[in-house]
């Protein structure tokens, strides 16, 4: 993955999937930490553990894990986000309404962009009040983690208005649902579906896409980048609409 163009590796041990159920500390730990032993501090880029649980946070850090990417935003598990304060960690937090199990079951909003904006600004107030810092932190919109398919859509349309926090925002719809809902394609035939949302990232200077096909997303993104590249040659106020 890396030689393929990927900036970090995010490992994680814990389906967060609609309809997944929770698992033990124990087993989280018994899946990821072969990985990360393996790979540990060898790869060359930030490795992230996939987690809300600071048992799993910290025995990852010690491995070499410097992003905690948590899909509860620092909220299931209130010991995870002292843990990342005092060891200095970066910290991904996403919107989910809902637990994994539950949380597509009958997904609401009346204002998905202005709740998911309402949430974000909560959470940041709370890591710094605790006396984090705004640089630790990713904010990500937690594409197909209690919504609505329309939500998912608003969402990647819109991704330009959470820049607006001034910290980095990473997109995650890689193979998801809402990318095959179109066309009923299967998960491992998502790939042009993933790279429409990428392509909305691309569109509002979305620092991080996590994604399962380096590679071709990396490729992709680079012909955008040239278009981008030669149209502001010949034209500065033009850009790629993606």
């Amino acid at each position: 993955m890396v030689e393929e163009g990927a900036t970090a590796i995010d490992v994680g041990g814990e389906s967060t999937r609609p309809g997944s159920r929770e698992i033990s500390v124990q087993e989280e730990l018994d899946r990821v930490l072969p990985c990360l032993e393996a790979i540990g501090k060898q790869i060359g880029v930030p490795l992230s553990i996939d987690t809300r649980r600071v048992a799993v946070a910290r025995e990852a850090a010690n491995l070499g894990a410097s992003i905690i990417n948590d899909t509860s935003a620092l909220r299931d598990d209130p010991d995870l986000i002292r843990f990342v304060i005092e060891e200095e960690l970066n910290v991904v937090l996403m919107h989910r309404q809902g637990t994994p199990e539950t949380m597509q079951d009958n997904p609401q909003y009346s204002d998905v962009i202005t709740e998911v904006r309402d949430f974000f600004q909560g959470r940041i107030d709370d890591f710094v009040a605790a006396g984090g810092r705004k640089d630790q932190l990713i904010i990500d919109p937690g594409i197909g983690f209690g919504k609505r398919l329309e939500d998912n859509y608003l969402l990647a349309a819109e991704l330009a208005s959470f820049r607006s926090f001034g910290i980095p925002v990473m997109l995650g719809a890689s193979r998801k649902a809402c990318t095959g809902a179109l066309d009923g394609a299967p998960p491992a035939d998502r790939l042009p579906g993933s790279l429409a949302f990428v392509a909305m990232a691309q569109r509002a200077a979305v620092e991080w896409v996590r994604v399962h096909d380096v590679g071709e997303t990396v490729r992709f993104l680079n012909v955008l980048e040239a278009i981008n590249h030669q149209s502001k040659i010949m034209n500065p106020d033009w850009e790629v609409q993606a």
